[in-house]
């Protein structure tokens, strides 16, 4: 489900062209009254097998994309209810709410079998990548005959590739090999992919070594090895390999702790995504992220030709590599402390509508309440902005989707407009705002009146 912000708005995007066999006004997506026999009509949409789960999602969020816009046109509304436009909001707000929730289903189910359907390609791609190293290692190998650090190699990858099948099908249901990659919050976590990275070059240099030291025979072939393992000659690998776990680990903390704290707000994702690496929560283009991840892959790389070359020694990585990789880490872990902040209320004024004359806020005004972080980075769904509170006194009012052309005008991440509802008591009394993270702000004290 994409997401699309034009003008201040935020909400689901999709085409709203074909909207046959969708709901309308009045019905939601996945309900038995939004399409004929099988849901969705004849595609498969069961959401167990990918393709019926993808083109489910697909059709549910044009559903909703069509009842959308049909709402913000002004049409759909029922004749009884349109004397009030209070409950003419409220009502529109049930109904996304309601058809956002049926997307948000079907968004779970294609995530759930996009998992069970990548383990599968993740080992594919693991053993296409050995048959290639067999092809190189076969073409390099004519003219200059087959050695016993070629036997290794090609050792060292199978075990290597056979540990990892293991662990792919163990995890299988959480999306194999990307199991470990992926964080709390279903998304790629860039420090885990480098830290992997690394880890995976390390065993697989060991491994070499490990093979080829078991087929020397010669007495000082066997002592050049062991020669070849020393720290000294692995200094900046392992030190790179130090830094780049401590950062996963550190990284995963420093989150942990800052959401506890409330100074930072995590929704969860859909499903994990390759542009999870590059970009934030909100999908936007991350330099931290970005920098880490280009430095450490031009590094390996780097590793990776080395022992290619030489593999009768762990790869000597220079240490101006290994400082440029440091670097790049503290920028990193710099960012995340940086990165978030909570939510605040700056100010809660009375909406004016055009031609009201100036008054003080009173039971049944609508107030509108601005400040900053009401819309989490990864939260401009409409299922997760339906989820934002209001908390007026004692009474917690949720926020009404109001829909606009392309997204929707209520709730954004600087303003919210929400009714003071009769349970008030009049008053001074607190407002407070609980996004969809469940991060509540600071409180704001205004006079109510009757």
């Amino acid at each position: 489900m994409s997401v699309e912000t034009a003008g201040g708005t935020t909400g689901v995007s999709g085409s709203p062209g074909g909207t046959e066999g969708f709901p309308g006004p009045g019905a939601t997506a996945g309900t038995p009254g939004a399409a004929g026999a099988g849901g969705y009509g004849g595609d498969c949409t069961c959401g167990k097998c990918p393709r019926g789960a993808r083109e489910g999602h697909r059709r549910a969020v044009a559903a909703f994309v069509a009842l959308r816009e049909e709402y913000a046109a002004g049409r759909g509304v029922p004749a009884a209810l349109a004397h009030s436009a209070g409950a003419a909001r409220q009502w529109v707000s049930d109904e996304l709410a309601l058809s956002a929730r049926a997307v948000a289903e079907r968004a779970a189910a294609e995530g759930a079998s996009w998992l069970d359907a990548v383990w599968r390609r993740t080992l594919l791609v693991l053993w296409a990548g050995i048959g290639v190293l067999v092809i190189m290692q076969a073409v390099t190998a004519i003219g200059t005959g087959w050695t016993a650090p070629r036997t290794a190699g090609l050792a060292a990858a199978v075990i290597l590739a056979l540990a990892l099948t293991g662990a792919g099908w163990r995890h299988r249901a959480r999306g194999g090999l990307l199991a470990p990659l992926i964080g709390e919050d279903n998304r790629l976590s860039t420090s885990r992919t480098v830290a992997a990275g690394w880890l995976l070059l390390v065993a697989y240099a060991v491994l070499v070594q490990a093979v080829h030291l078991t087929l020397v025979t010669d007495a000082d072939a066997r002592e050049a090895l062991v020669d070849g393992l020393e720290l000294p000659r692995g200094a900046g690998l392992l030190t790179v390999l130090a830094v780049t776990c401590a950062v996963a680990v550190l990284v995963r903390r420093v989150v942990a702790v800052r959401i506890q704290g409330r100074r930072l707000q995590k929704v969860r994702a859909e499903r994990p995504r390759a542009a999870d690496l590059l970009t934030d929560d909100a999908g936007r283009g991350s330099l931290t992220d970005t920098q880490f991840l280009l430095l450490n892959v031009a590094a390996v790389s780097f590793a990776v030709v080395r022992l290619a070359r030489d593999p009768s020694r762990l790869p000597d990585l220079p240490w101006a590599f290994a400082v440029v990789v440091v670097v790049g880490a503290v920028m990193y872990v710099a960012g995340k402390y940086a990165e978030g902040g909570r939510p605040v209320v700056l100010s809660v004024v009375r909406a004016r509508e055009p031609g009201d004359l100036a008054a003080p806020i009173r039971i049944g005004d609508d107030i509108e309440i601005r400040g900053t972080g009401f819309v989490p980075p990864g939260a401009q769904d409409a299922d997760l902005l339906a989820r934002t509170v209001v908390r007026i006194g004692a009474v917690h009012v949720h926020v009404p989707l109001v829909p606009v052309a392309g997204g929707f005008g209520n709730p954004t991440d600087g303003v919210l407009t929400v009714p003071v509802p009769a349970d008030v008591e009049p008053g001074r009394v607190e407002v407070r705002v609980v996004t969809a993270a469940g991060a509540e702000t600071n409180a704001y004290t205004i006079d109510v009146q009757d």
